[in-house]
């Protein structure tokens, strides 16, 4: 079977800085030739395209790029290039299935296959926990800074023990903030002891078949008045009933009670995130353009069945 090419454009999604492969990643990779870039691709993280040229691989226009086997996007969910896919194709990054489905369903209809990142573990561990953790992180520091208060100032609720909760309460913690963690079973022992604290922080991935929610609305008025809500799986009215995601960087107000729920907090700090990504999608490439079958991969393929 003749090797497949992979092209790695560039997202337009707003704020969203991350990249997918950096050259000092690429070393390893047998297929180098096989891979193009769009041009200017790391242009904002201080790389020049002849940096890609001169490990043989090779920089394209934009549409070009995106007539590639396998198109690798951070962010392929909410891509702009979407529609001129083609049957063959395959995506490799973020797709987010549920939250996009409306867009991916003519893909489905088209064969254009999918492999989506967050479906990827190895030995239980999802491949891009780093990310996770940097979406914790990221969201506490810019939350805090947008809410005025140093972390030791106050007392936080973290709900989640996953990657990113411990991101974020690794930040936390090293800031001088109270940090008291509750898991999915202690839903009713936060809601009763709501009142003790003046951030709270919701880390967990929230399942859209429940139609309750850990805090609901009635749930701020346990808060004490100006208190922080920070949602970082920002899931509208999911685990927080009053979260609404925005790419603003501003809090909104609910019942004297202050929410942070931006969008797509790891591309805050793009050039940690980018460094972590570069290292996991590197080690994929090779078996992606000789069309071999990797465990994870496979198990990471979503089938139009799902649609």
């Amino acid at each position: 079977m003749s090797k497949r090419t992979m092209g790695f454009v560039i997202g337009h999604k707003p704020n969203e800085k991350r990249r997918a492969l950096l050259p000092s990643d690429i070393q390893d990779i047998q297929n180098k030739q096989q891979l193009i870039f769009e041009t200017g691709y790391g242009e904002h993280l201080g790389i020049e395209d002849a940096a890609y040229e001169q490990l043989d691989c090779r920089v394209l226009q934009r549409d070009q790029v995106l007539q590639q086997d396998i198109i690798c996007d951070p962010k392929i969910g909410e891509a702009d290039y979407l529609d001129s896919l083609k049957k063959g194709q395959v995506l490799f990054g973020w797709i987010h299935t549920s939250s996009n489905q409306t867009s991916l369903e003519p893909l489905y209809r088209r064969g254009v296959e999918m492999i989506a990142w967050e479906r990827m573990y190895q030995d239980n561990r999802h491949s891009f926990w780093e990310n996770n953790q940097i979406a914790g992180e990221a969201a506490i520091m810019h939350a805090y800074l947008l809410y005025g208060k140093l972390p030791e100032e106050t007392k936080a609720a973290v709900i989640g023990r996953g990657n990113v909760a411990q991101g974020a309460i690794r930040i936390l913690e090293k800031l001088g903030a109270e940090v008291v963690i509750y898991n999915r079973q202690q839903e009713k022992l936060l809601q009763k002891e709501l009142g003790n604290f003046t951030v709270v922080v919701n880390a967990v991935k929230w399942d859209k078949k429940r139609q309750d929610h850990i805090l609901s609305r009635a749930d701020l008025k346990k808060l004490p008045p100006h208190s922080l809500i920070i949602d970082i799986s920002s899931d509208t009215h999911g685990a927080i009933e009053t979260c609404r995601p925005s790419a603003d960087d501003s809090l909104y107000e609910v019942d004297s009670i202050l929410h942070y729920t931006i969008n797509n907090t790891p591309s805050i700090f793009f050039q940690t995130a980018t460094s972590a990504i570069s290292k996991e999608v590197a080690k994929y490439v090779d078996n992606l353009i000789e069309n071999r079958r990797n465990p994870v991969l496979e198990g990471a393929r979503i089938k139009p069945a799902e649609s």
